[in-house]
């Protein structure tokens, strides 16, 4: 994996464990040689994990709507900022340059850029890995929900399947590493998303 796009809050949350982790996520990036593709934020855990990045002399790309770069939330010392227009062109952008996708705590934004991407993984419109790091317990509720999706017939367990969880940074990137996409059936083309 040469770069992965990481979603994630741009708040802190209530626990400093968000933060630390954040910072050591991009930290651990850099270290790798993995580019981070984020958000272009240099606030909460988005501004947290392009610190983390940048710290260790990595390379952090953001991806920044227009109208957010204009409320002067973009981050000023990031290798690359690319200004897109909708927060959908900022996601595809995102994917386009991402090799695996790690989600971080976050609220409505973060879950709906999650749940974009391990659908289009789902309908087989990329075979990229796709991570929760999970810190403090923060997605234990959501993961039983995806539990009761398959218990319940509404997902495939080859589907829950994709889905890689860690609350250890190393552990997870060595899970993306290793990952093998299912053979899923291409129900429609990219150009239809």
């Amino acid at each position: 994996m040469k770069s992965i796009t990481v979603f994630c809050g741009s708040s802190f949350g209530t626990d400093d464990i968000f933060k630390e982790q954040a910072f050591l996520l991009g930290q651990t990036l850099a270290q790798q040689h993995i580019q981070l593709i984020y958000g272009g934020a240099d606030v909460g855990l988005m501004g947290a994990v392009a610190d983390g990045a940048l710290s260790e002399g990595g390379k952090a790309t953001g991806v920044l709507p227009h109208f957010l770069q204009s409320k002067e939330i973009a981050h000023k010392n990031l290798t690359e900022l690319i200004i897109v227009e909708t927060m959908h062109e900022r996601k595809t952008k995102m994917n386009d340059l991402c090799d695996g996708v790690i989600v971080l705590p976050g609220g409505y934004g973060t879950l709906e850029e999650f749940f974009e991407m391990i659908t289009w993984a789902q309908l087989g419109l990329h075979k990229k890995p796709i991570g929760i790091l999970n810190i403090d317990g923060f997605y234990d509720d959501l993961i039983k929900l995806v539990q009761t999706m398959v218990d319940k017939g509404f997902l495939k367990q080859v589907n829950r399947d994709m889905l890689l969880i860690s609350d250890n940074v190393d552990e997870l990137l060595e899970k993306m590493r290793n990952y093998k996409a299912p053979t899923v059936g291409k129900w429609i083309s990219r150009d239809k998303v």
